[in-house]
């Protein structure tokens, strides 16, 4: 599983942050500081859950 991040798009509301820190950080203004990443086996649902949670849907989920 894959997560892509329009990060221009993103802010600030740190939602994604809130639900899995781990797998969304944040910059110091609050806002993603990530383009997109592979998402650690185990670590699927958190990483749905954080995408679900943004409002602005700035996160897209790519399964394999």
């Amino acid at each position: 599983m894959k997560i892509r991040i329009d990060r221009a798009r993103c802010t600030g509301n740190a939602r994604c942050w809130a639900v899995a820190p781990e797998l969304y950080p944040l910059d110091d203004e609050g806002y993603i500081n990530s383009d997109g990443f592979d998402v650690p086996l185990g670590q699927e649902d958190l990483a749905r859950r954080g995408a679900r949670a943004c409002p602005e849907r700035v996160i897209e989920v790519t399964e394999d």
